[in-house]
């Protein structure tokens, strides 16, 4: 059962700019490779062949069917006729459309790249239980989800009906991708994009939560249209940035945490969401000596702040605690 509550004053209205959600697409993209269907309602489309094993003709879905199965998010039984890296192809009942990895209930125990076309292949000739999730018929676009035919038919709408951009609401996570992480708000999955899971650097998203936790987020932005909830757990938090000339200044030797080493130096934490970066040219290093040699991930130690470029959120760090 989700709990929501009404947004506070104390932060400012979230939003989002037009790139926003094109930026969690291209994204997403790099591991969905969803099939362009063919519209017959666009007179000038010309059809697509489609990238999918098993998969040899042109697609023409009832447009007017598919549009009643989403509007009134039905739960529809479909056959996997095929597969590529990014998913699965479905058909049936007079529709026909893909299954994005990511929307796959068994994807979890799966989600090695090396594994990945084994355990589509293994699809085919299955039945799976699905909601459309995406209708876009002037993009030839239909996509199924089999994590979202978990909540019985209706909870969409209804969910889209409540749901208001700056509300606070608490959901399980259900799938950990490398773009980001998806919240189970109820009927439906949510998307906290890597980029708003904290305030400081985040090297993998399963870093910050873990499969099957239960955490308040952030309503950024809806887009009902194509069901997808833009949120974010770090906006629940005060931005570290906006007042860290209040706390750290050019030369302040401080305490940090290194958290990453790099090719080109080292990576430690001062605090909560501000990270800064240790130069090689600022570690001393004896002759032969490398980074690995001389710092770990953990380990804690003084700094000296170099630079604060809040604007930016950049912190230059030295290990050199002399100013020259």
């Amino acid at each position: 059962m989700v709990v929501k509550k009404q947004f506070s004053s104390e932060f400012e209205t979230p939003s989002t700019d037009d790139g926003w959600w094109a930026s969690v697409l291209a994204d997403e993209e790099r591991h969905v490779t969803p099939i362009r269907l063919h519209s017959s309602t666009a007179s000038m489309a010309k059809p697509v062949e489609s990238p999918v094993k098993g998969a040899d003709k042109v697609i023409q879905p009832d447009w007017e069917h598919v549009r009643q199965v989403y509007q009134q998010d039905q739960i529809v039984m479909l056959t996997v006729t095929g597969c590529n890296r990014g998913g699965v192809l479905v058909d049936g009942e007079g529709l026909q459309g893909f299954v994005p990895f990511s929307h796959l209930v068994e994807m979890n125990n799966h989600s090695e790249v090396d594994d990945r076309e084994e355990f589509l292949s293994s699809y085919v000739g299955r039945t799976l239980k699905l909601k459309v999730i995406e209708c876009v018929p002037e993009e030839g676009r239909v996509v199924f989800s089999e994590r979202a035919a978990r909540s019985e038919s209706g909870c969409r709408t209804r969910l889209f009906s409540e749901l208001e951009v700056g509300q606070r609401i608490r959901g399980e996570v259900t799938n950990i991708t490398e773009f980001g992480v998806f919240i189970d708000l109820g009927g439906v999955e949510g998307l906290i994009h890597i980029s708003e899971l904290s305030w400081g650097r985040v090297i993998h998203p399963a870093d910050i939560v873990h499969m099957g936790e239960n955490l308040e987020v952030l309503v950024i932005d809806i887009s009902p249209e194509r069901c997808r909830v833009a949120l974010s757990l770090k906006r629940l938090q005060p931005n570290p940035w906006e007042t860290v000339r209040d706390r750290y200044a050019v030369d302040d030797v401080v305490p940090a945490t290194v958290t990453t080493l790099v090719s080109y130096g080292a990576f430690a934490r001062l605090e909560e969401g501000l990270e800064g970066l240790i130069h090689i040219s600022e570690i001393p290093l004896a002759d032969g000596r490398t980074i690995k040699d001389c710092l770990t991930p953990g380990e804690k130690l003084n700094v000296r702040i170099l630079q604060v470029d809040a604007s930016h959120q950049r912190l230059g760090l030295s290990l050199k605690l002399e100013a020259s």
